[in-house]
């Protein structure tokens, strides 16, 4: 990711700046952990970005087409589509293969109040 934020202007990786997101104002960034690990820590961490996250509350929890979610975001409705089949990916890899759902921008991680051991998010990094 070389080092510099998503969003906001600023480069991901190659390719264009990513556009800046209209997300719901109020959105409390979580982690979420599998409580049934058989015995053994969890199988690493999958990260979500705020903008996928809104994105998935749009289409997936309040019905929104692909279009109208594009339009309440300010973005194309192929950047909806990639934001969503992204977002679809890695919570069904972290819900398939028992991995950390960590937001992005987490204040929780930020402020050492994550519920998560320490020892466990850095096992990934």
């Amino acid at each position: 990711m070389n080092g510099q934020p998503f969003g906001h202007g600023f480069r991901r990786g190659r390719g264009r700046c990513r556009v800046e997101r209209f997300c719901e104002p109020g959105f409390r960034y979580r982690c979420f952990a599998p409580v049934c690990r058989n015995g053994g820590p969890p199988a690493g961490m999958v990260s979500l970005r705020p903008d996928e996250v809104e994105v998935l509350r749009l289409v997936d929890l309040q019905g929104l087409t692909q279009e109208e979610a594009a339009l309440a975001l300010g973005v194309s409705r192929k950047t909806v589509w990639r934001d969503l089949h992204e977002a679809r990916r890695k919570v069904a890899d972290a819900l398939v293969h028992g991995r950390i759902i960590e937001i992005a921008g987490c204040e929780d991680i930020m402020r050492d109040t994550c519920g998560i051991p320490a020892t466990e998010l850095d096992e990934d990094e």
